[in-house]
């Protein structure tokens, strides 16, 4: 089975770099991907958290890149349901869609814990706001006219246009750390994106559990395997260039975790994964561990190819997302690991 390629962007931004610089540098990166032969671009929504992310508006870059590039899909990776008025939203991805001549793919979830004490909105509503505004969404792409009365969002003889370009509407996905998400995907047929820097046999528990929902409900699993991936010839040099990078993705990943409630209030709104310290460890691994556990795909082509090689032995991953851009890696050294990933690995695979 063949192996798709994509890339996954999180706009980490260290407090010295203007947000417009970086905001130049991810454009030119997404029209890299496409004319290197990539096939989707995914980017994250995130808000108040710079150097977790300043992915504020994902469908605007990704309405502007379509306009210079030809065949690269794209994909917003998550849309936090929870936070969003899914009326408008339902009309704004649409609109997206066909701006992106139907090259839009539609990732939903509830979201990091952190988002919501900023917000104003009840982490315990959380799933109750999501299940509402997912049912929304979708009777608003595919009904003309609908009348909608739930706990959190109400509307009479809505009609939302315009309506997708792809019928009937864009393919969805969603991702997360909790059973409950996995269970979900896998019985909608939705695709499911792994977390970035959780070793295998962590998420491995999540994986058996939606390709079981998948199987009950006769769907075709699709499994996103999202990886930081690093390309060279010398393993010091590869060190020198990548590890102060490497290591500042683990710090920034886990830098919200001073804005997360309580670890009670967590555990008891099914969050528990943030209650867990998973997160604050990752900043104690060191640069040999991250390598060695495959928590970053770091080295030869040749080494990355068989990293892989074991990976699709472990599960049936359809597509490896890469994360070229982290922890304020410089704009070449992202080019190069682009440009050589795809000239040297992924023909591997096709």
């Amino acid at each position: 089975m063949s192996l798709r390629f994509g890339i996954y962007a999180e706009l980490q931004t260290p407090p010295e770099k203007p947000h417009a610089e970086l905001y130049r540098e991810i454009m030119r990166q997404m029209e890299h991907a496409d004319q290197a032969g990539f096939d989707v671009y995914s980017i994250i929504e995130h808000h108040f958290f710079q150097e977790f992310s300043t992915s504020a508006n994902p469908l605007a870059m990704i309405c502007a890149a379509a306009q210079n590039t030809q065949r690269l899909r794209f994909r917003v990776a998550l849309h936090t349901l929870p936070l969003c008025n899914p009326m408008r939203l339902a009309g704004e991805i649409a609109a997206a869609d066909i701006i992106c001549n139907g090259r839009l793919e539609t990732g939903l979830g509830r979201g990091h814990a952190w988002l919501f004490p900023a917000t104003g909105v009840e982490l315990a509503e959380s799933r109750g706001r999501f299940n509402e505004a997912l049912e929304i969404l979708i009777r608003a792409w595919t009904q003309e006219r609908f009348d909608f009365s739930g706990e959190f969002y109400q509307c009479r003889a809505l009609s939302v246009v315009p309506k997708p370009l792809q019928k009937p509407y864009p393919p969805l996905y969603t991702g997360g750390t909790s059973l409950a998400s996995y269970e979900l995907a896998g019985k909608h047929g939705w695709g499911m994106f792994l977390p970035p820097l959780l070793p295998f046999k962590v998420m491995e528990p999540s994986i058996n559990a939606y390709l079981k929902a998948a199987k009950e409900a006769g769907q075709q699993p699709n499994i996103v395997y999202i990886r930081p991936v690093y390309l060279g010839d010398d393993p010091q040099q590869i060190e020198q260039e990548v590890k102060p990078a490497l290591l500042n993705f683990l710090k920034c990943n886990a830098s919200p975790v001073r804005g997360l409630p309580s670890k009670e209030e967590l555990n008891a709104k099914g969050y528990a994964f943030y209650a867990s310290g998973a997160l604050e460890s990752l900043t104690k691994l060191t640069y040999e561990q991250v390598v060695e556990q495959e928590i970053g795909f770091i080295g030869t082509p040749r080494q990355v190819i068989e990293q892989i090689q074991r990976l699709r032995e472990q599960a049936p991953i359809t597509e490896l997302a890469i994360v070229s851009n982290f922890g304020g890696l410089e704009h070449w050294k992202v080019l190069k690991t682009q440009e050589r990933f795809a000239r040297e690995v992924m023909p591997a695979f096709r």
